[in-house]
């Protein structure tokens, strides 16, 4: 059997295309498994998996958790509001304390870029990358992979746009890197203030008019303005964001081709997408939840196979 070429998986970028399908198709497995009856597999019955959030998480931790359950491994969940982080502990320490409870990997969402780059050079255990800052989200960028070859047969030569807060999206960056290396073309497309400087040298379109973007593209993955990560005004207004930029059913009529859309959640209903669009035929967000669930399986499977 094939293995996984890293320890850890700290982002798109460090991995290559054979370790992501392989990823692919070990997620295609746990896929059947997670719809029959009895969706548990003793996979990682003797892994200890320490969960540990500096940053606020709904959907990712979920579904980590949900994955690490189908798999049988024990479970540490980890809070920095509620730990000794907020009385001044530094990262090191609090993951050292934790690991001489004998975690073998570590799943970290962390608010600064790099986080478990600097981990990875001090700690033993494997570790999962569940977002670092503005840097990478990769289990994301690898389940919007996985839920395009799902439904459009191949990722390769498909053309794909992200529209929204690029320079602010750990998601838009990890996209990127895993569309690229699977042989598909990306755009970016949203208000100038809101693409970052040179994206261009990473071999993507820039394209600032929305209806362009949508001629242009097979997908169109919608982010959501990452307010909470933005230290000034970047366009006058959320209306007028959603005017410019929001994804309706008015703009899909105007398309002389049907397109798939997606958004890695949580969705600002009425601003970056409407309604019924979210909820169309068109729409694939809830295949992207329940993958993610399968792709995450697959990757704790595999990291754990490293130790072994």
């Amino acid at each position: 059997m094939r293995k996984f070429s890293q320890k850890h998986l700290l982002g798109i970028k460090e991995i290559s295309t054979q370790d992501i399908e392989l990823v692919f198709e070990t997620a295609d497995n746990f896929k059947s498994i997670i719809n029959r009856p009895i969706k548990k597999v003793p996979s990682l019955r003797d892994v200890t998996i320490a969960n540990i959030f500096f940053e606020n998480s709904t959907r990712t931790r979920i579904s980590f958790e949900l994955a690490q359950k189908r798999l049988s491994a024990d479970i540490i969940n980890f809070s920095a509001s509620s730990s000794s982080v907020s009385k001044g502990e530094t990262l090191i320490d609090t993951v050292k304390n934790i690991l001489a409870m004998k975690v073998d990997m570590v799943v970290m969402r962390h608010p600064a870029p790099g986080a478990c780059q600097f981990l990875s050079r001090h700690i033993p255990a494997s570790i999962v990358n569940a977002g670092d800052g503005t840097h990478e989200h990769p289990t994301q960028a690898l389940l919007d992979a996985y839920s395009i070859r799902e439904r459009l047969g191949s990722v390769k030569g498909k053309k794909i746009v992200i529209v929204g807060d690029i320079t602010h999206s750990r998601v838009a960056l990890s996209n990127i890197f895993c569309l690229q290396k699977l042989g598909a073309e990306v755009m970016v497309c949203g208000p100038s203030t809101l693409i970052p400087r040179h994206i261009e040298s990473l071999g993507v379109k820039v394209e600032t008019n929305l209806m362009k973007a949508l001629e242009w593209c097979d997908v169109a993955n919608m982010l959501r303005i990452q307010l909470e990560r933005q230290d000034m005004k970047y366009f006058p207004s959320l209306r007028e964001y959603s005017m410019l930029y929001g994804l309706d059913k008015e703009r899909l009529d105007r398309l002389n081709k049907e397109i798939v859309v997606m958004h890695p959640g949580p969705i600002n209903r009425g601003v970056e997408i409407t309604s019924d669009v979210a909820d169309s035929k068109h729409s694939i967000i809830l295949d992207q939840v329940e993958n993610g669930v399968a792709v995450r399986m697959a990757v704790m499977f595999l990291l754990a196979g490293q130790q072994a």
